[in-house]
């Protein structure tokens, strides 16, 4: 596919807009289960409200449905761990953890989809981990934070996965309706369990003020439904690669709007930043070697 200048300016936009999401989780003073609550709910409204004829059409059975409904749980339980790794850290350390999601795609991929992990998948898989190793070793008093993190990016991997089946045989529209709306209940349902085990050392209250209402309404409206949509209309003339090429700056990204915004309680240690660069630029070459390699088998 030939990309125009335009539409790689606009995929930039939509990093910059991913990497704030965990900025928006530390501005919201809510805890972490209610932030996902709100921003599921607000999101399958606006989706409802703006693309009704495209998430009430159906293209498959009850079972596909069913199975979407499911996997509505895994992004409640995604982005908990997101929110909550963000507040008891920092949005460096979420935003350096989740960028293991492309790694954890690559090991499940194959079980999914049938086919062999590559050697390539596995040696990336080890290069990854020594950059986490790097950041614990220096950043020990986050590591819960991390750990939180690296939850967030095994559930991310596996819902993005179910995704690229579902897709296959249901509009990419009705797939996010269905599981924002499974993940808005399901949170809800969990909010008991959530506020007995106290995590995060705030009770749960449902109160908001004025300021959180206006960033849960980006987080929802600009952050989930626009990045969504913006994404699906992107996928028409840009190529798989260079979406998810671009994907892997979005930490990149997020550290720097964190550092903006909250200055010196961003600030890390030398080794995070180290760590934090092996990850991304493991991830970066990746995609290009793995391209390089199907080249050379397709030539063969």
């Amino acid at each position: 596919m030939k990309t125009s200048p335009k539409d790689l300016i606009s995929l930039h936009i939509l990093v910059l807009i991913f990497g704030f999401t965990a900025i928006l989780g530390l501005l919201i003073k809510m805890p972490a289960i209610e932030i996902t609550f709100y921003r599921t709910l607000l999101a399958c409204i606006l989706l409802a409200a703006f693309f009704w004829k495209r998430v009430s059409r159906s293209g498959a059975g009850r079972r596909i449905t069913l199975q979407i409904l499911l996997t509505g749980i895994l992004i409640s339980g995604h982005w908990i761990f997101f929110f909550l790794s963000a507040r008891v850290s920092t949005a460096s350390i979420c935003l350096a953890g989740l960028a293991t999601t492309a790694l954890w795609t690559a090991i499940f991929e194959p079980f999914f989809f049938k086919k062999r992990i590559s050697l390539i998948d596995l040696a990336f898989g080890v290069s990854v981990f020594l950059g986490l190793w790097v950041i614990f070793r220096f950043e020990f008093d986050h590591a819960l934070g991390l750990v939180l993190a690296i939850l967030s990016a095994i559930l991310a991997a596996l819902f993005s996965i179910l995704n690229a089946l579902f897709v296959k045989k249901e509009n990419p529209y009705r797939i996010t309706f269905l599981e924002m709306g499974s993940a808005s209940l399901f949170t809800l349902l969990m909010i008991p369990l959530y506020s007995f085990l106290s995590f995060g050392g705030v009770k749960i209250e449902f109160s908001l003020d004025g300021m959180d209402w206006f960033y849960l309404l980006i987080l929802a409206g600009i952050c989930t439904v626009y990045a969504f949509s913006a994404s699906v209309e992107l996928m028409k003339r840009m190529s798989p690669f260079t979406i998810n090429l671009t994907l892997n700056l979005e930490p990149v990204y997020g550290i720097v709007l964190a550092l903006l915004v909250f200055g010196e309680k961003e600030k890390m240690s030398p080794g995070f930043y180290l760590g934090t660069v092996f990850i991304v630029l493991n991830l970066i070459l990746y995609p290009m070697i793995k391209r390089w390699r199907n080249q050379r088998i397709s030539a063969s």
